[in-house]
């Protein structure tokens, strides 16, 4: 039990900054949605699907090889970080190149004509990103969250405020409707026309402010790669690529190609990029998911490794996994049975909310990844690697398969389901691989049942409709308090179990 604390109190300190931070992020979508056009916001939708693509190619497995490496190896853990981190900064700087001295064909193909600064901008924003994933793997291993979080924050506010400044602050500027006098500056360098532009150009700023400090945080290394020490590192790390891919594969080809799948005039009135544009909107709120994710991983990756020379570890690692179940499901139910509100507050222009059924089964989605995430631990702990790779190509062609299928016949539902598949597929495979080679007691009956009760409530929750706005609130969240009760039935024993437990340590105490 005291494990149990200790990982959710990790989890919670990881999780406020990841919340905070990205809640700060997210708030720049009702701007996006305000003052860009649909055709700009898909640009934004597709390219930001390849950043995140190109950023796990650029970071290849990196952050859990040190965590292995740096923990349980015999090995001194300042010289493993300086080893790959010297290995980082080679690969994303020569990575970098390429892309920025390729940017003119780039963009043709991808049908940005006249455009190249956006891919030279984006070969800047992976290479810095790759330089500094190592240093914020080292803050979380020596559990410096602190640090971390504060550090995490940091790039986000510096990215929201060149957002508001180019977006918001210089377009009024620009137009005469705020502080006249600063026009002729604005003037100078505004460009009225760029929308996805000044995204891109907030993140490249954002993320170079960021270099000093994170390597005074970290700090201070010798520059050197030894072939003999990094080589196993390396073998161990090639595996993890295609698993790091996995979390981000779906995301690439149903946002990235979403524009180019769907046929043009599907939905009328809107261009198969402005398409593109609406269903990014809407995989925005999915946010919500992936936030937990996000701030579980940050903190079970180590927890994971450190505990993984204890015995009862296999029984710790099913109670994790059935707690992150039962939390998620409960998530999943209250963000669906309030998308109409989610949706007014940041969905603002005229259409987008048009999307908004799909969003039930991108939680879904998410939910499964991050069940796929705990399954995955198996393969890590047991140097196993090799299957990331046979997983995630299997649920990168089940992906493709409903991508080329589904898209031209559901549109945003054929994109959302290609999430949800992906996840799914990835994550049987990796229970049914997992327990022949190293078995965890996870109670796999209970955790479905509660998935699909979870699902059937929430989109229950989002098509109940009533002429009162109240009504329809109270019996819309209902849903949430029906879930609850099937917990705490199903759970009954455990909970008398833990309030004997807690009962008995207080009267020793």
């Amino acid at each position: 039990m005291s494990q149990l604390k200790k990982l959710a109190g990790q989890t919670a300190v990881y999780g406020i900054s990841s919340i905070l931070g990205k809640t700060i992020n997210f708030l720049l979508l009702p701007i996006y949605t305000a003052y860009l056009d649909k055709e700009a916001l898909g640009s934004f939708t597709a390219i930001y699907a390849f950043i995140a693509f190109l950023n796990i190619v650029f970071t290849y497995g990196m952050e859990t090889t040190y965590f292995r490496y740096a923990t349980g190896k015999g090995l001194d853990p300042q010289r493993v970080y300086a080893q790959i981190q010297s290995l980082l900064i080679t690969t994303s700087l020569s990575l970098g190149a390429i892309i920025y001295f390729s940017a003119d064909p780039i963009a043709g193909f991808l049908g940005y004509d006249g455009r190249e600064h956006l891919f030279r901008w984006v070969a800047w924003i992976l290479a810095i990103d790759a330089m500094l994933a190592l240093p914020y793997a080292k803050l979380r291993k020596e559990n410096r969250a602190l640090s971390f979080a504060l550090a995490k924050l940091g790039n986000i506010l510096l990215n929201v405020g060149f957002n508001v400044f180019f977006i918001v602050f210089c377009y009024h500027v620009w137009k005469g409707d705020l502080l006249s006098g600063l026009k002729p500056i604005i003037d100078s360098f505004y460009q009225a026309d760029w929308g996805v532009d000044y995204i891109l150009l907030a993140n490249l700023l954002a993320n170079a402010l960021m270099v000093p400090v994170l390597f005074k945080l970290s700090g201070k290394f010798t520059f050197g790669i030894q072939k003999e020490f990094i080589q196993p590192m390396w073998h161990y790390a090639v595996p993890l690529l295609f698993m790091g891919l996995a979390g981000v594969t779906n995301e690439v080809f149903s946002r990235g190609l979403f524009e180019y799948v769907l046929p043009q005039g599907f939905y009328e009135g809107l261009n198969s990029r402005q398409a593109g544009g609406v269903f990014g909107a809407n995989f925005k709120l999915a946010i919500f998911m992936n936030l937990v994710i996000q701030a579980f991983k940050y903190a079970a990756e180590p927890f994971f490794f450190n505990q993984s020379t204890e015995k009862n570890s296999p029984e710790l690692f099913a109670k994790v996994m059935h707690a992150f179940v039962i939390f998620c499901s409960t998530l999943m139910v209250v963000i669906s049975v309030n998308l109409d509100i989610l949706g007014a507050l940041f969905l603002r222009g005229e259409g987008y909310r048009e999307g908004l059924y799909i969003v039930p089964v991108l939680l879904f989605g998410y939910l499964f990844l991050g069940i796929y995430f705990n399954l995955s631990i198996w393969f890590k702990l047991t140097d196993q690697t090799k299957y990331s790779f046979y997983i995630t190509l299997l649920g990168a062609l089940v992906t493709v398969l409903v991508i080329f299928t589904l898209v031209p016949v559901l549109g945003y539902m054929g994109a959302a389901l290609s999430t949800f598949a992906c996840y799914l597929t990835m994550s049987i495979v990796c229970y049914l691989y997992g327990q022949k080679y190293f078995y965890i007691p996870y109670q796999t009956g209970k955790g479905l049942f509660y998935l699909f009760i979870a699902f059937g409530l929430s989109y229950l929750g989002f098509y109940m409709d009533f002429d009162i706005p109240v009504l329809q609130f109270i019996l819309r969240n209902a849903m949430v308090i029906v879930f609850l009760l099937v917990v705490l039935f199903l759970e009954r024993d455990r909970l008398e179990h833990l309030g004997l437990l807690l009962k008995k340590n207080r009267n020793e105490s």
